[in-house]
């Protein structure tokens, strides 16, 4: 059955707390038709079928991201990880997931005590002789203490919250076992890929919830700018640094979001979006590891115009070949060549199939929207909104990596405009292109491709015989098995199966009636409560039989229900 991984007391609880939310957010069609409202009757809970009175002024985005918030935590984190998803779903959705706010009440510090001891290795004393009890900041996750080492170092401490990894672990296995269901019960969100949005989910959480990682990127960001003394990452303390714990440099400045007191401190707005703008698009198109959020929040403002980027917690990863991959989407666009277009994006979309024709025609018509702009002048936003909403319309996905691109492009264009409403993205990202262009088709680059392409080729040669004596060997001994995914069907054959099950029994009923009928107008032959035994157990026999099919016939109407 679909629910039978669902049979652990340990999550059943927090299934029932999930399926009462879905309902009261006008979900409950949902619920029934994934069987959460039967499992939930089975074990005893009652659902509570409420609605929220104002339901009707919420449109479905809303309701989504509503529904996100009140089930907690780990999902408040899967809506963010959604908002990165712009080949998924569209602007207004984007919106909604980008209004989960990921801020909790913060623990008293007495509560958090004892891991700390541990995880330092000492009293917290010995290491900060200031350490301030109030947190500067409270999440779901984690919160930030401030704090002064011996040295007399201002540093801020990230400490994980208490046993969130346990409540973490119990949310993503429901997830998993929530995707499973609803990609394979309601085809509506098949084009979703719920399960591998879970997968990648969980990947990400994971890393998010190891503090040791965090440190990892941000050293390996402060290498990647080690040159340029406009850009500060901070420093990592590794002596403090584990799974729950980070020690950090505190960077005192003014958060980007205070554009009127950038503007008070003197700080020139023009030359800090450019130089965002050129720290993050040095990222992607050049070093190929960048800050995947990096929104006002993570942006920290210093004299002389020099910008701090905070919170690694969220990275993107390019390699070369990606990157490679974009340059001739860009390459592609400009020369109007539909064809090159679609043959990435059908290497972007993997085994899903594209209706080429009908695609290079759409191709055709974004690019008449494009070409006749100069590289600098192109806007690289809102040709990636256009490109996404394409892909969406096509019911095509984007691999993990280019999605946390796109929309840390698209955050960037905004950042941008905030701070510097004259902010111009194509002009700061044209150097960029055109440099990336150029090393595209250097010598060396064109020979070091054609050599993997050499390679790649020798490889797929020298392996046919192997496979084709694979193939034959799997011929002769009738080993060759084709799987094919038949899951309606095999659903269809179980619905056959029970209604030839009650079919079989209902036949069986009817005959016992019939001979046990014969068989009471028969004399003679043992006797029970003066009738004929075989008699009256055939009548009961009988009995059970359609009692049986009266309770089968009923489970399957409620199962329906």
């Amino acid at each position: 059955m679909l629910w039978e991984a669902l049979s652990a007391v340990r999550d059943i609880g927090r299934l029932h707390d999930l399926a009462s939310v879905l309902i009261r957010y006008g979900f409950g069609d949902i619920v029934r038709r994934i069987g959460m409202g039967h499992v939930l009757e089975r074990t005893g809970k009652a659902l509570h079928w409420k609605y929220a009175e104002d339901l009707t002024l919420f449109e479905p985005p809303q309701r989504v991201r509503r529904a996100l918030e009140e089930m907690g935590p780990t999902f408040i984190k899967l809506g963010q990880v959604l908002a990165t998803r712009v080949d998924l779903f569209p602007p207004e959705w984007i919106r909604e997931f980008e209004k989960l706010q990921d801020q909790v009440p913060s623990l008293p510090y007495e509560d958090l005590a004892k891991q700390v001891e541990e995880d330092l290795g000492a009293p917290i004393e010995e290491i900060f002789p200031s350490f301030e009890k109030e947190p500067l900041a409270a999440a779901s996750i984690a919160q930030v203490h401030r704090a002064r080492l011996d040295n007399g170092d201002p540093v801020i401490v990230k400490i994980r919250r208490p046993n969130i990894r346990r409540v973490v672990e119990a949310d993503l296995r429901l997830m998993e076992r929530l995707a499973k269901v609803a990609e394979s019960e309601l085809t509506e969100l098949q084009r979703y890929h719920p399960q591998e949005v879970i997968r990648q989910f969980t990947l990400s959480l994971h890393r998010e919830l190891d503090f040791a990682t965090e440190s990892r990127n941000a050293e390996r960001m402060a290498r990647n700018f080690a040159d340029n003394p406009s850009i500060v990452i901070p420093k990592m303390y590794w002596e403090w640094v584990g799974e729950r714990i980070n020690v950090q440099e505190y960077v005192e400045g003014i958060p980007a979001r205070h554009h009127d007191t950038l503007v008070a401190a003197g700080l020139d707005c023009k030359r800090l979006a450019q130089r965002g703008a050129d720290a993050v698009l040095k990222m992607v198109l050049i070093d190929g590891f960048f800050h995947a959020d990096p929104h006002p929040g993570n942006l920290i403002f210093l004299q002389d115009d020099r910008i701090a980027f905070i919170d690694f917690g969220m990275t993107g990863w390019l390699s070369e070949s990606r990157r490679d991959q974009i340059v001739g989407v860009l390459h592609a666009l400009v020369n109007r060549d539909s064809t090159r277009v679609v043959d990435v994006l059908q290497e972007w979309a993997g085994d899903t199939y594209i209706e080429t024709a009908i695609v290079i025609s759409e191709i055709d018509r974004f690019i008449d929207t494009y070409h006749s702009l100069p590289l600098k002048q192109l806007d690289v936003a809102a040709m990636l909104s256009d490109l996404t909403s394409l892909i969406r319309n096509h019911e095509l996905s984007l691999p993990p990596d280019l999605t946390m691109l796109f929309k840390a492009l698209i955050t960037l264009d905004g950042t941008g405009r905030q701070i510097d409403p004259d902010f111009d993205l194509v002009g700061q990202a044209a150097p960029f292109l055109e440099k990336a262009m150029l090393a595209r088709y250097r010598p060396d680059e064109i020979a070091k491709r054609s050599w993997r392409s050499v390679i790649g080729l020798s490889d797929l040669v020298t392996a046919i015989p192997q496979d084709l004596r694979r193939l034959l060997r799997a011929l002769r001994s009738g080993a060759l098995k084709i799987n094919v995914d038949m899951t309606r069907l095999n659903h269809f054959g179980l619905q056959l199966d029970r209604a030839a099950s009650r079919l079989t029994v209902g036949m069986i009923t009817s005959a016992l009636i019939i001979g046990s009928s014969i068989v009471m107008t028969v004399s003679g032959g043992p006797t029970l409560f003066g009738l004929p035994a075989f008699g009256l157990l055939g009548f009961l026999s009988a009995g059970v039989g359609g009692m049986w099919l009266m309770v089968s016939i009923w489970k399957g109407g409620h199962d329906k229900g």
